[in-house]
């Protein structure tokens, strides 16, 4: 997925039982997305976010 921040950065997750880290990617009956854990950039622009039911919300 690219960044929510608009940066361009393309981001990653591994959402396979196997991977560490992975993240749970739930999809909702009206196919909007959540993730968790949050995804936090750790370089570039340092984005820190959750995806909640296809929504982004940013934290502090």
């Amino acid at each position: 997925m690219r960044c929510p921040c608009g940066c361009g950065e393309t981001i990653e997750l591994l959402v396979i039982q196997e991977a560490e880290p992975r993240w749970d990617l739930l999809v909702d009956g009206s196919g909007r997305p959540t993730l968790k854990p949050s995804v936090w950039i750790q370089h570039g622009c340092r984005s820190h976010f959750w995806l909640r039911c296809g929504r982004v919300e940013w934290c502090d």
